[in-house]
């Protein structure tokens, strides 16, 4: 319990900028990585000769259904984590366990609803994400397997959370590797040495995802960890499942709508383009999962410090905190856009050699993320509202960007216009819009959330005097 006190004792007064590097680098990494569980199939995937693009493409109407089965994880997982470790910094470690382990039972549950229904009705729903006839058995042969995974995807992402929620990130981050890694290794030999292709890839990720989950609770259930699953608190407690739920929704909302929004759009380029237009969408979207993760892991490594230190009081370190967190993701955020729209080529061709498709992706991917440079302004304010427990801030800022602005945007633009490039459109106005409305938000709740303290006026008193 010693290395755990010293992590707490850390999120309450080691040096912000030190401790953001500390805790967000093997965050980042660790959601970069997890970037490599779809992106590194999708590429080898795509390489397949003879069925590379229509392969890829075919894996590429699946993700919807991964998505929504990664956001579930997060219904729980962080939704729980930061009440965790606001509990943790009140000192009230058994509420945190409990939190803990009602959040495990939450994720074994959704494990077995989810993997029932996605293996009875994947055909209907890959055909309702785009699919066509020419594709659809690729998307099968992909996500019948996955789903088989679900409860590794569940643990593996659920539980990751609370082990980045305790300042023990680099044990996070190797959760991560060790499955990356796996899959990285496997993909190869599976696809192409026993010639099992795209099913190949599935397998690969599923046994990945397996390992990820085992260290995970592994961890978990240790020595080494400030707080543990116990089954004793197993059994599901409506209150704390409520707080659950509550703060969970937001994230969930998130990453489901990000289904949502791929559905929407493989429609409407299967309607307006067809199989080519649904294909560069694959693409554009693998690169923008390689930008937003590590976007979301930055975030993630943030989360606990403003989290511990609200739940301790002290609110002039949550204000350092966020103030870095906005100047660096809002950086980052610019840098990825001039390096997307300036080299859209570059990475067409990292995940096909279909000259086609490269050409259309070199056309329509400075269009898609025209507006990614202001992204970083709702990312730090999300995080901001999350890591308080402000559920319902969190929660409309979740549905803003995706469901009110992006879905209706990609259904009503190329209506309007009979052009497929508008679709493309919908997505720099739906990220410009929101992250706007995001600072707004930001601005009108920040005194009422961070007030200055008596103590703090004191001090600033106090050196102002000295100035003197």
């Amino acid at each position: 319990m010693a290395q755990a006190s010293n992590n707490e004792r850390e999120l309450a007064s080691a040096p912000i900028g030190k401790l953001m590097v500390r805790l967000a680098l093997p965050a980042v990494l660790a959601q970069f990585i997890n970037v490599l569980y779809n992106v590194v199939d999708r590429i080898y995937i795509g390489h397949i000769p003879g069925t590379g693009a229509l392969a890829l493409t075919g894996v590429g109407v699946t993700m919807p259904i991964i998505l929504l089965i990664s956001a579930f994880a997060a219904f729980a997982g962080m939704g729980g984590a930061p009440l965790a470790s606001i509990q943790l910094g009140a000192g009230n470690r058994e509420r945190a366990e409990r939190i803990l382990s009602n959040s495990f039972s939450m994720l074994l549950i959704l494990s077995v609803v989810l993997t029932i229904f996605f293996r009875a009705f994947s055909r209907p729903l890959l055909y309702a994400f785009g699919a066509s006839d020419n594709i659809i058995d690729y998307g099968l042969s992909y996500i019948n397997l996955y789903v088989l995974g679900t409860v590794f995807v569940q643990l593996a992402l659920g539980l990751n959370t609370f082990i980045s929620a305790q300042g023990h990130a680099t044990t996070a981050m190797l959760s991560v590797l060790i499955g990356a890694v796996t899959n990285i290794v496997l993909d190869p030999i599976l696809i192409f040495v026993f010639n099992m292709g795209v099913p190949g890839a599935a397998v690969a990720t599923v046994i990945s995802q397996a390992c990820s989950a085992a260290w995970a609770l592994r961890f978990l259930t240790s020595k080494k960890s400030s707080i543990r699953i116990r089954l004793s608190y197993m059994k599901l407690q409506p209150k704390i499942a409520l707080s659950i739920l509550g703060l969970g929704v937001a994230p969930f909302i998130m990453q489901s709508t990000e289904s949502l929004v791929t559905i929407t759009l493989n429609s409407g380029l299967q309607t307006y383009g067809g199989d080519l237009y649904v294909g560069s969408m694959t693409v554009m979207q693998s690169v923008m999962q390689s930008i937003m993760m590590p976007m979301q892991g930055i975030s993630q490594g943030v989360q606990p410090i403003l989290s511990y230190n609200y739940g301790a009081g002290n609110y002039q370190r949550v204000r350092d905190t966020f103030k870095l967190l906005f100047k660096v993701t809002v950086a980052l955020t610019v840098i990825c856009c001039l390096v997307v729209v300036l080299f859209p080529g570059m990475f067409g061709r990292i995940f096909t050699s279909d000259a086609e498709l490269i050409a259309l992706v070199s056309r329509v991917m400075p269009i898609f993320f025209a507006g990614i440079w202001m992204f970083g302004c709702q990312l730090s304010c999300q995080c901001l509202f999350m890591g308080l427990g402000q559920a319902k801030i969190s929660l409309f800022l979740a549905l803003l960007r995706k469901v009110i602005l992006l879905v209706p945007l990609a259904i009503l633009l190329p209506m309007a216009t009979g052009s497929v490039i508008s679709i493309f459109v919908a997505e720099p106005i739906a990220d410009i819009a929101a992250s706007a409305t995001s600072l707004l938000l930001f601005f009108l709740n920040y005194k009422r959330l961070l007030p200055v303290t008596e103590q703090e006026k004191q001090m600033a008193a106090a050196r102002a005097a000295k100035k003197k």
